[in-house]
């Protein structure tokens, strides 16, 4: 059950949890708690919960915010598709891209990423040709880091002593990788930067260009696609709307515009929250699914922080990349506008990923490092039935929150003329980007909007507009504090920051988090779930 905090909800009297956010983190904590009969209360700031996961509409369109494509959803014995499944009993559906799923345009050269270890190979074969042995080297160094994260993240649910005793072993393995950047890797096995670049092509994914990332991060979306890329079944607002009634099933529900002030904190023992008009709640568990760095800056009592030291902690990570996202509505049908499934990541040809940005964060009008174009109308196979007649398309590029300083503090929708302007110049040089590749659309666009990391502000309250939650460098892997657990008792954390990017990982956070709370074996309940 969703309901909105302004319109007097009903409400249980107690709660066995609260979640503060309802990203796919907390949706999936708050599903899997629910699934042990845990009566559950998810308070979101915003009007539509869901955080990257929600939609909106405008004009008689409607656009997914942060997804785009999931992989490894088309198996149905994947783990990722089982979990899924798990939390909203069934109810979501996956379409399949088909065979191609993203297309790495360099230039005027196209690299097809196509589904299936051995296809994947073969067709990076065929444009390499004389660095097959590199490319299978590669293939099989993805897979060696992959085998080590499962003990690594096993670690981050387990109790500190625990934890203390074996933590090292379980670690150590994955650290040899995340130790490394992506580039050292790959320039490793390989000389051809061209290759390099190629096969690092997906880093907008995770925001951080091949020679600061860490190989870790890269290997996780990397294989997360190997099996090829899915869309859920109308739109990713399906992903709330499947998995909330689980939630509401054990008594629990989802408040929206239900903004929390602060945690409550009494001897170092959470219990409960207090909202920005001064109303408290109350339960047994604490769960911030705010990314650490809002919930340790602005929800945490200063006297909780500074016994613990979190803002020292924070100073060992750094937050992720911003951007910009060009949403674009079109007169006419996918199939009229002939609009592919396939994602298009767009870059120079003259620079590598990371000289690139270089480049651009130095002169922003120079060419975009990335640009990302995504055709929502096109994979889903629902949209039809909601939207006859009518496209979308996103198209995404990084964009340094310093860009709009000088409006910080200003009101969504009310931040005057330049900045409008501002936002046209970029609009503008976003949909050349697309017309580049499909010019036959120049003439079929009704209406764009372009958010800013201001709007990502606005909307996920993010600092500084990122998108990512912390940055996927090397550092990052060797902050032991990024766990569920926290100092405070009944007090825990979720969503991507204590796993990596992206909405797979932020639904595994939910399984570390229920399973740290519960202390039971949730991934095992998750395995012997039968559809």
């Amino acid at each position: 059950m969703i309901q909105s905090y302004k319109k007097k909800p009903e409400l249980q009297e107690n709660y066995d949890a609260i979640i503060i956010g309802s990203g796919i983190g907390s949706l999936a904590t708050g599903a899997l708690l629910a699934k042990q009969g845990q009566k559950v209360l998810l308070l979101e700031r915003h009007y539509e919960p869901g955080g990257f996961t929600h939609t909106f509409k405008r004009r008689g369109y409607e656009w997914d915010v942060g997804i785009h494509y999931i992989g490894d959803m088309q198996h149905p014995k994947s783990i990722l598709r089982k979990l899924f499944s798990y939390i909203s009993d069934d109810n979501l559906q996956w379409a399949d891209m088909g065979d191609v799923y993203d297309k790495i345009i360099i230039g005027d050269k196209e690299y097809d990423f196509v589904k299936g270890v051995t296809n994947f190979k073969n067709k990076m074969i065929s444009y390499f040709p004389e660095e097959e042995k590199a490319i299978t080297e590669y293939i099989n160094t993805i897979f060696k880091a992959s085998k080590t994260s499962k003990k690594f993240y096993l670690d981050k649910s387990l109790p500190p002593l625990l934890s203390k005793l074996i933590g090292g072993f379980m670690r150590k393995p994955y650290n040899k990788y995340s130790d490394q950047t992506t580039y050292d890797v790959l320039r490793n096995l390989t000389d051809n930067e061209e290759l390099i670049k190629v096969l690092t092509g997906q880093y907008g994914d995770y925001g951080l260009a091949p020679k600061e990332s860490s190989f870790v991060m890269h290997t996780a979306v990397a294989k997360h696609y190997f099996a090829g890329g899915s869309f859920p079944v109308g739109g990713s607002s399906q992903i709330v709307k499947t998995i909330v009634p689980v939630i509401a099933k054990a008594g629990g529900t989802l408040l929206i515009s239900a903004e929390v002030d602060e945690v409550i904190i009494e001897n170092n023992t959470a219990k409960g929250v207090k909202m920005k008009d001064g109303k408290s709640f109350y339960a047994k568990n604490i769960i911030s699914g705010a990314g650490i760095m809002t919930t340790y800056n602005k929800l945490l009592p200063e006297d909780t922080v500074a016994k613990h030291h979190l803002k020292e902690q924070l100073q060992k990570v750094k937050r992720s990349v911003a951007s910009t996202c060009l949403y674009i509505g079109l007169e006419g049908s996918p199939e009229e506008l002939k609009l592919p499934k396939t994602n298009y990541w767009i870059y120079p040809e003259d620079l590598d990923h990371d000289a690139s940005i270089a480049r651009y964060l130095e002169d922003p009008d120079q060419p975009f490092p990335v640009v990302y174009i995504s055709f929502p109308s096109a994979k889903d196979p629902d949209w039809p039935n909601r939207y006859p007649g009518k496209s979308a398309i996103d198209i995404i590029t990084l964009m340094p929150s310093d860009t709009f300083n000088e409006w910080k503090g200003t009101n969504w929708k009310k931040r005057g003329e330049d900045y409008e302007q501002l936002k046209e110049k970029i609009a503008q040089r976003l949909l050349e980007a697309l017309f580049k590749k499909l010019p036959h659309l120049r003439e079929k666009v009704d209406c764009y909007e372009l958010s800013t990391p201001l709007t990502t502000q606005h909307f996920v309250n993010y600092e500084e507009g990122e998108i990512y939650g912390l940055d996927h460098s090397p550092k990052r892997f060797r902050q032991k504090f990024l766990k569920p657990r926290t100092p405070i008792k009944n007090f825990y954390l979720t969503g991507q920051d204590i796993m990596t990017a992206g909405i797979g990982s932020a639904l595994f956070s939910g399984v570390l988090t229920a399973t740290a709370l519960t202390k039971k074996n949730i991934l095992k309940k998750v395995q012997a779930y039968k559809s």
